[in-house]
């Protein structure tokens, strides 16, 4: 009840001095109660989802557009009251000047009314850009193509293309021919290889049954490979009993098998091509904060450390921690689980910013260290906020290279 109070209170105040900036930049009335209501809606919607009882910890759709379209609002004052802030203060200050040493009574509306038309202006953006991601952003689909170039790779596997898919988080989806249509876009990328590296679902196996079929279509000349994210184990829910937990991911594990994934468990796979192979190697979740689960050396035991490797573990902090510097060269690991924050912003060969960063060395994209590659993907899907803004979601596909990257 204290932690509620103490949002009310925060949310009323910002509210407040929101509903400040728009009365002086306007005097109609009914925008001003316009203001009013939209508040009381988002923050009464807010607080009816968070206070009835859900299946699971993470979001479902109800709670993520409550969370999303106060996420949106709040922006709105979150921009302004600083800047509405520092112009009480400057004028403050103006005012005690003139009262006591010029003598003068200072009373500028004018200006007031220019700093909160800049303030609106401003918060207009941010307000603009989470109402776009999360009606259009979530599921504006985009394909990264990348080619990584190994000079022990071997030569049956030269021009070999991997697509790689990640954080499916099937719980958030509300849109089918969405998604059908990013199922569609993953065929077109003609993969030998499709490889998916966690997080299925939100809290339970029976979020991804309405969504079996659809991902079923899902075709890869030499397979689909899959692995467990931290989602995926059921740790969010509040089980009945721990053997209706072991159920559930047992359930996870027999969808994942009825969709045509092959689903790793500290384990590997070889694919062979004209007498040669490369190996594929799929941990558990192993992640910083997370569920520790992955076991490397479990999972390469009855590989040879010459054997080109491809690794899928979820959790990006698991290459610095146990990858990078494994005896055994892991040409190439794909993980996801950061999402990019589902925002940020990325102006190819510029810039490539999200909060995402502040906690995550690797969080979204290439990286190279010591002559062996891992990628981040972004994710197929969603997660608490319904929308992405300026981190799309992301369809993978890499090309590997025989020989060296030319200058």
């Amino acid at each position: 009840m204290t932690r509620w109070i103490i949002f009310i209170v925060i949310y009323a105040l910002l509210t407040i001095y929101g509903f400040q900036a728009i009365k002086t930049v306007t005097k109609q009335s009914w925008i001003h109660y316009l203001f009013l209501s939209i508040a009381l809606v988002v923050v009464g919607n807010f607080i009816i989802q968070f206070t009835v009882a859900s299946e699971g910890r993470v979001l479902n759709p109800a709670k993520s557009y409550a969370f999303g379209f106060l996420l949106a609002f709040m922006s709105v004052n979150l921009v302004l009251v600083p800047i509405l802030i520092g112009e009480d203060i400057i004028r403050g200050f103006y005012g005690l000047y003139d009262r006591f040493i010029a003598k003068n009574d200072l009373h500028v509306p004018s200006r007031r009314k220019f700093i909160s038309q800049i303030g609106l202006g401003l918060a207009a953006i941010p307000f603009a850009s989470l109402l776009y991601g999360m009606f259009k952003g979530k599921y504006n689909f985009r394909v990264l193509n990348y080619t990584l170039h190994f000079e022990d790779l071997p030569d049956a596997f030269d021009g070999y293309r991997i697509t790689q898919i990640s954080d499916i988080h099937s719980g958030s989806f509300d849109n089918k021919e969405k998604i059908e249509y990013a199922v569609d876009l993953i065929n077109e990328q003609k993969p030998d290889v499709l490889l998916f590296t966690g997080d299925m679902v939100n809290n339970k196996a029976t979020e991804m049954l309405p969504w079996k079929e659809t991902f079923g279509r899902l075709y890869a000349k030499d397979g689909k490979f899959s692995i467990l994210g931290n989602h995926d184990y059921g740790d969010y829910v509040d089980w009945n009993s721990a053997a209706e937990k072991v159920q559930n991911l047992e359930d996870l594990k027999s969808i994942q098998n009825e969709i045509g994934f092959d689903l790793l468990l500290n384990e590997h796979r070889y694919i062979e091509k004209d007498g040669q192979r490369i190996a594929i190697v799929g941990v558990e979740n192993w992640g910083k904060g997370f569920k520790q689960k992955g076991d490397l050396k479990k999972a390469s035991s009855q590989i040879k450390s010459d054997d080109f490797k491809i690794l899928m573990t979820h959790d990006p902090s698991h290459w610095d921690a146990e990858v990078v510097n494994d005896e055994y060269h892991y040409h190439l690991t794909l993980s996801g689980h950061t999402h990019g924050m589902q925002f940020g912003i990325e102006i190819p060969g510029w810039i490539k910013w999200s909060p995402a960063k502040w906690r995550y060395k690797q969080w979204a994209g290439i990286y190279e260290a010591l002559g062996q590659y891992i990628n981040v993907n972004r994710g197929f899907g969603f997660l608490a906020y319904p929308g992405r803004v300026g981190i799309w979601p992301e369809i993978t596909v890499i090309e590997l290279k025989k020989g060296v990257k030319e200058a």
